[in-house]
């Protein structure tokens, strides 16, 4: 397993998709960390790595501690009421906004505005977290109660299938929405940024105009 070996590959990847897809936006690589030691994390930050993400408490305040102060670190996916106190001033990105009452700790804990990305269950199964798109626009415009939150952009997981028609009509509805919301203007919910796609997908994301995709095995791979 080498990383940079992988992100040099990754990269490759990303540009093909991009050009085949006349996507004019800027993709951020994100390197998913939490099935990995610090001592990969690492070796992806020598890579050249700058965006770092974690879905657990404590591996993202060991990332967040160990890794030099200019990465920015994500936040990714369901985040308990409870630990919203320990994690949300240390977080760059929250990808994972889809409760009202997660919005409501948050401003209740933050101490500056947290940049968050609203997720989206596109594909409507049911053992993934987020709002139905029908719900989106509800749910940000009720966010503008909340001084600390600014939605950046929408996130969504797709399902694991080979059917890669499908995965591309789900990246495509998100980012209809996306730019639907947008167009809005709202001063609370700019939502320029899309977070989808992951190791099994993210040339399609790329394809589709992601300007954050968030690789874990095929970039760092597996270790815990």
């Amino acid at each position: 397993m080498n990383v940079k070996e992988n992100l040099t590959t990754i990269q490759q990847q990303i540009q093909a998709a991009t050009e085949k897809g006349q996507q004019q936006t800027e993709l951020n690589v994100i390197a998913v960390t939490k099935y990995v030691t610090m001592e990969r994390a690492k070796e992806a930050y020598d890579a050249g790595l700058r965006h770092f993400g974690e879905n657990r408490v404590e591996g993202f305040l060991e990332k967040k501690d160990k890794l030099p102060d200019d990465v920015t670190m994500h936040f990714i996916g369901s985040l308990q009421s409870r630990k919203v106190k320990d994690v949300i001033n240390q977080v760059d990105y929250f990808h994972g906004l889809d409760r009202m009452k997660i919005a409501k700790e948050i401003d209740k804990r933050a101490d500056h505005t947290i940049r968050c990305f609203v997720q989206v269950n596109v594909s409507g199964e049911s053992s993934k977290h987020g709002i139905e798109l029908s719900e989106v626009n509800d749910f940000i415009q009720d966010l503008a109660q909340y001084e600390h939150i600014e939605v950046v952009g929408l996130m969504t997981m797709a399902p694991l299938t080979d059917d890669e028609d499908y995965i591309h009509q789900l990246f495509k509805s998100l980012k209809n929405k996306r730019d639907e919301i947008k167009a809005l203007n709202l001063t609370h919910a700019p939502c320029t940024e899309l977070s989808m796609g992951m190791s099994n997908d993210f040339h399609i994301a790329a394809e589709e105009g992601a300007s954050f995709v968030r690789i874990g095995t095929k970039l760092v791979g597996k270790e815990e």
